[in-house]
């Protein structure tokens, strides 16, 4: 089945989706959770008014650039179950297009998160996350995208691909285009987490 669109703003790509439920191994599952509840409550993944979700995380298979990600539109849910989830198995950045399993579509954000899947070996998971005053504060000190180049585009791939070969060992990267918008990267879902919550001190 293939779909067109981004249930997250107004954002236009390929995702071709087999409907199925997919069984995601408990320790991941629990781990996502977790971090994603802690992200939530801090109000640094959720919804905005207008309904419009923000934020979103993954886990990489290991071996693999496959991941399981946050479904489109999930941001307003508390707990998330696995239909929740969408594993994304191939990512055409130049194409604009995702192949993904489950019975929620996967981010629009899905090609920032396989891009470094792709880029750095040894990420095991990648959290993307909104808040203001963290990206205003961090703003080109931190490896940052450039400012012309909006969310959930092959653009933005492709920024964050050239911004983890700057010289910087903070795993942490600011979407210039993408006002809110930072990104974390490392070992663990709970390491990438605590990258971002370190910011605030």
């Amino acid at each position: 089945m293939i779909t067109k669109g981004s249930e997250e703003g107004y954002i236009k790509f390929t995702c071709n989706i087999e409907e199925e439920e997919i069984d995601i191994p408990r320790e991941i599952f629990n781990s996502l959770n977790y971090w994603r509840n802690i992200l939530r409550v801090k109000g640094w993944i959720g919804t905005y008014p207008d309904g419009i979700g923000f934020g979103n995380i993954s886990v990489r298979i290991p071996g693999t650039n496959q991941f399981y990600i946050t479904g489109s539109a999930t941001g307003s849910i508390p707990a998330l179950g696995h239909n929740h989830y969408s594993l994304v198995e191939d990512c055409d950045i130049q194409k604009n297009t995702i192949w993904c399993r489950g019975l929620t579509r996967a981010s629009s954000e899905s090609m920032s998160h396989f891009v470094i899947y792709k880029s750095v070996p040894e990420a095991g998971a990648v959290v993307h996350i909104h808040n203001l005053l963290l990206w205003k504060k961090y703003l080109d000190i931190l490896p940052t995208t450039e400012k012309k180049v909006t969310y959930g585009t092959p653009e933005m791939a492709f920024e964050i691909e050239r911004a983890l070969k700057e010289p910087s060992d903070s795993n942490v990267i600011v979407m210039g285009g993408h006002r809110e918008g930072i990104i974390s990267y490392s070992d663990t879902i709970a390491n990438a987490s605590e990258l971002l919550i370190k910011l605030e001190s």
